[in-house]
């Protein structure tokens, strides 16, 4: 039994299990907070806990899915040029709003840890709270804060992202898929695009667009700064 939990299967498999009844939740109900990777994470958790089983032994099967984090981010190149004209039209709109978008996360997170006094390593964590779990937790790493804590940022301002977003937009923008897609991908990366693919395919490739160059500035930002 213990080879068992200790293999790369069980990990995997409770990981695709844990999200597939995360995706019928949500399928179910309809409601934008049931969001999928959050359900296979709380399962997960309790599963763990109930019946005692080492996070170590999980981690050998999750750490080999996360190995597929970079591959899979790549993949917005497809959704990307689908829609590349659109995108080339409105280039500008997509770069200067990204990288405000960037400027913004970073700013409000310097400006919290000089607010609450946050320790280098909380803080240093948080900073690359706005990118996906690729970028954010390299950076983390570099800067040196704690993964963990960035995955966990980065999982809550994408779930925060899809739950008031829609709404802002509806208020603010609501005949601009343009600004609609960018508004999502820029602060919610790919947890938000997922939810910009159900808006529309031009939603979709600007969110992905926006992830790359938020992501990208990002980095030269966190390049210039620390």
């Amino acid at each position: 039994m213990k080879s068992l939990l200790y293999s790369p299967i069980f990990g995997i498999t409770l990981t695709l299990a844990a999200y597939v009844v995360g995706l019928a939740i949500r399928n179910r109900t309809r409601n934008q907070f049931a969001n999928p990777l959050l359900i296979a994470m709380l399962l997960i958790i309790a599963l763990l806990k109930t019946t005692n089983i080492p996070y170590a032994a999980y981690t050998v099967g999750g750490d080999f899915i996360t190995m597929f984090v970079g591959p899979a981010t790549t993949l917005l190149g497809m959704i990307i040029y689908e829609q590349f004209d659109y995108i080339k039209k409105n280039w500008l709109v997509v770069v200067v709003g990204s990288t405000v978008g960037a400027i913004t996360a970073i700013g409000s997170v310097l400006l919290g840890i000089k607010l609450f006094k946050l320790d280098d390593i909380l803080g240093y964590s948080l900073v690359p709270k706005s990118v996906t779990n690729a970028i954010a937790i390299e950076l983390s790493r570099i800067l040196g804060g704690a993964p963990s804590i960035t995955v966990l940022a980065v999982l809550i301002t994408g779930l925060s992202g899809v739950a008031t977003i829609p709404l802002m937009t509806k208020l603010i923008c609501p005949d601009d898929p343009v600004a609609q897609g960018l508004a999502i991908g820029a602060s919610s990366h790919l947890i938000g695009t997922d939810k910009a693919a159900e808006l529309g395919k031009v939603q979709q490739a600007m969110g992905s667009v926006a992830i790359c160059i938020t992501g990208l500035v990002t980095v030269i930002l966190v390049a210039l700064l620390f």
